[in-house]
């Protein structure tokens, strides 16, 4: 039997989102030790946390660079459209926006009040 080729595309994106899925868990998990004195299991969690962070920016860079000719190519094609914008994206950025307003606006209403 054959054996199959490592597809280099296919393990990045992999990794990409292996790392990505993993990023809001130890996130959490962060949150909730965030108050608390350093321990065994805040620096854990607070590891995981950096290094699936690290993973997943490298992993997205490798992925940018692995697919840069359709990228481009897709950038090109769109460049005379960008005056249109796709109530997809606008409807993606207000949910951003409205979502880094609540999770973050609470710091600034709380006063930095625990």
């Amino acid at each position: 039997m054959k054996s199959k080729k490592l597809s280099v595309r296919a393990f990045v994106a992999t990794m990409m989102g292996f790392s990505g899925l993993g990023l809001p868990i130890t996130g959490l998990a962060n949150h909730v030790y965030g108050f608390s004195p350093l321990s065994v299991e805040r620096h854990a969690w607070m590891s995981a946390h950096n290094v699936l962070g690290l993973l997943f920016v490298l992993s997205s860079i490798w992925h940018i660079v692995l697919n840069r000719r359709p990228l481009w190519n897709y950038m090109r094609s769109t460049a005379a459209g960008i005056s249109s914008v796709s109530r997809e994206a606008v409807l993606a950025g207000l949910i951003v926006a409205c979502a880094l307003f609540v999770f973050v606006g609470h710091a600034f209403l709380a006063g930095g009040r625990g």
